[in-house]
C-alpha cells in the first residue's frame, strides 16, 4: 500500500530537487540542515547502511539488534523513516538530566545501562512505527499543503506497527527577486503520526532531512531529529518500558 550531508546544500532547478549530497564524518547537526537527496544508491542492506554511518546511527543499529531484528533489516524489503541517535539519547536520559532513567531512578527501578535491558518486544513495537512495506521514494508520495489539506492532503499510510501516518511532500515556493512562484521551490517529505484515527487531520508533521537513500532492500528517509522524539511519542515509549519493569 506504499506508493531525508554536508554543510553545503544546493537547490537545483525550478522543481527544487536538492543536489547530490556527499556523506562525510561531520557533526550530526551538519547532516540535518535541510530536506535533501543523499547519494541515491548504497551497495548494502538497510542495516549495513546504518552501520556505515555510526556518528548518526550507531544507537539505532544497536536497538535493532537488541530488538532481535537484525535479519529483518538485512533481508526484508521496506521503507524506513530513520530516527537518529539523538532521539534515543534523549529518550534514555540520565538520573541527573531527566528522560527514562530519571523516571526509573525516581521509581527505585533499575535504570537502563544497555539497550538489552529493555524487553525486545518494546523496541520491536516502536521500530515498526518507522517502517512501511514496499520501496517508496519522495516522488512516490502525494503533495501536502498544511494550509490546504482539503486540496493537498497527502495520504494516510499504515506502518508495520499498525499505526496510521499522514505522509506527503511539501512543495515549497520558489522565492526570487521580486517574484514568488507557488509550489515551484524545493520539495520536502513530511510524516506525522495520527494518534486518533477519528481525527485524521490532528497530527504533528515531522520533516525529512535527507530522502531517497537506497540500500539494496529498501529506501531510507532520515527524520529531522530536532522535530521528533523516539517512537513519535517519547512518553508512551517510557511508560511501556517502566511498566515492563514492575
Amino acid at each position: 500500500m506504499m506508493k531525508k550531508l554536508t554543510k553545503n546544500l544546493s537547490i537545483w532547478g525550478m522543481l527544487g530537487i536538492l543536489g547530490f549530497l556527499g556523506i562525510s564524518g561531520c557533526a550530526k547537526d551538519d547532516y540535518y540542515k535541510d530536506g535533501g537527496l543523499a547519494k541515491a544508491e548504497f551497495d548494502g542492506t538497510i542495516l549495513e547502511y546504518l552501520d556505515s554511518k555510526p556518528v548518526l546511527f550507531d544507537s539505532v543499529a544497536a536497538i535493532i539488534r537488541a530488538a532481535e531484528m537484525e535479519e529483518f533489516f538485512n533481508t526484508e524489503e521496506f521503507t524506513f523513516f530513520a530516527p537518529s541517535d539523538r532521539d534515543i539519547k534523549d529518550l534514555i536520559g540520565s538520573k541527573d538530566k531527566g528522560g527514562l532513567n530519571r523516571r526509573l531512578y525516581d521509581n527505585k527501578q533499575d535504570t537502563i545501562k544497555t539497550f538489552t535491558d529493555v524487553d525486545p518486544s518494546i523496541w520491536q513495537r516502536y521500530l515498526y512505527r518507522y517502517m512501511f512495506r514496499g520501496k517508496n521514494k519522495l516522488a512516490d508520495y502525494p503533495q501536502i499543503d498544511f494550509g490546504l489539506l482539503s486540496l493537498f492532503g497527502g495520504q494516510n499510510y499504515r506502518s508495520m506497527a499498525g499505526d496510521i501516518f499522514k505522509i506527503g511532500v511539501v512543495f515549497n515556493d520558489a522565492v526570487g527577486s521580486g517574484s514568488n512562484l507557488k509550489y515551484m521551490g524545493y520539495r520536502q517529505l513530511h510524516v506525522g503520526l495520527i494518534g486518533d484515527p477519528s481525527r485524521p487531520d490532528n497530527f504533528d508533521p515531522v520533516p525529512v532531512s535527507t530522502s531517497d537513500i537506497q540500500p539494496t532492500n529498501g529506501v531510507i528517509h532520515v527524520l529531522d531529529y530536532t522535530r521528533v522524539s523516539f517512537g513519535f511519542d517519547q512518553n508512551q515509549v517510557m511508560n511501556d518500558i517502566i511498566e515492563s519493569k514492575r
